[in-house]
């Protein structure tokens, strides 16, 4: 199982969540949400070698944490991962608009320089200015759209982007979220938690209910869950050879090669 955005440095016991993942064998990509947090989180993979860390700024911390840019340009070398990372339209966050559109822009420049990365992206309410600013820098990386919640029309604008999508099991609840995920390219879809911020049964998620985004996903595609789960292994290993290609992935194709 791929659980493609955690937050495992969120948990109450990050130890623990990130021992449980490697022990139930599903692979996690843990975002950070600022470069001050990166090292720190790092050391949740020590030894897990289902787990990786990328390194973030999330929109929501932009105007408090934009003087981490330079820590920011200092840590992109060390890993093929960024995340979380983007923008953030909702109201309770629209003073600091643009201290978000320049943090952004400056984050997809320093990727691009680096040679690309993997990129987790934050988007909610604000698509449109989310595909500009990553047409605008067309080589810093691979997007994976992170709890996409837009429109079919701006759908069809990230598809023709070439941007790539994690999907949540809250996402595939309604009939409207599922008619929106069937739409997204099958090769171009990975499952997420966002634990622990997500919830089920009253509790945070953690990464093994990833399962529960996998059986909703099959249902939605009408297959096996054991083919969903094997496309989007086929999918993680094709996302990593693009990016991380000297660092073999495992058999299987569900660990997170490269740090």
């Amino acid at each position: 199982m791929i659980d493609f955005h955690c937050h495992l440095d969120l948990y109450p016991d990050p130890d623990a969540a990130a021992a449980a993942a490697q022990q139930e064998q599903v692979a996690v990509l843990s975002v950070t949400t600022t470069p001050s947090a990166f090292a720190g989180t790092a050391t949740l993979a020590t030894e897990r070698p289902m787990i990786r860390t990328a390194l973030g700024l999330h929109p929501e911390l932009a105007q408090q944490r934009g003087h981490e840019l330079a820590l920011f340009d200092q840590l992109v070398a060390t890993t093929p991962f960024v995340g979380e990372i983007g923008l953030d339209g909702s109201p309770r966050f629209a003073q600091s608009r643009t201290a978000q559109v320049d943090v952004f822009a400056h984050i997809l420049r320093s990727c691009a320089d680096s040679g690309g990365r993997v990129l987790s992206i934050h988007s909610r309410g604000a698509v449109k200015p989310v595909l500009d600013a990553l047409r605008a820098q067309p080589y810093a990386g691979t997007p994976v759209l992170h709890w996409f919640t837009g429109t079919v029309r701006q759908a069809e604008a990230a598809i023709e982007q070439g941007c790539w999508f994690s999907v949540g099991a809250p996402m595939l609840v309604t009939a409207k979220s599922r008619e929106l995920v069937a739409m997204l390219p099958r090769d171009r879809v990975l499952t997420e938690t966002d634990g622990p911020f997500a919830t089920h049964k009253d509790r945070p998620v953690v990464p093994r209910d990833v399962a529960d985004a996998i059986r909703l996903l099959a249902a939605s595609w009408g297959t096996e869950i054991s083919q969903a789960e094997d496309q989007i292994a086929l999918n993680l290993k094709a996302l990593l050879a693009s990016h991380v290609g000297e660092l073999s992935p495992a058999p299987e194709g569900q660990s997170l090669p490269g740090r």
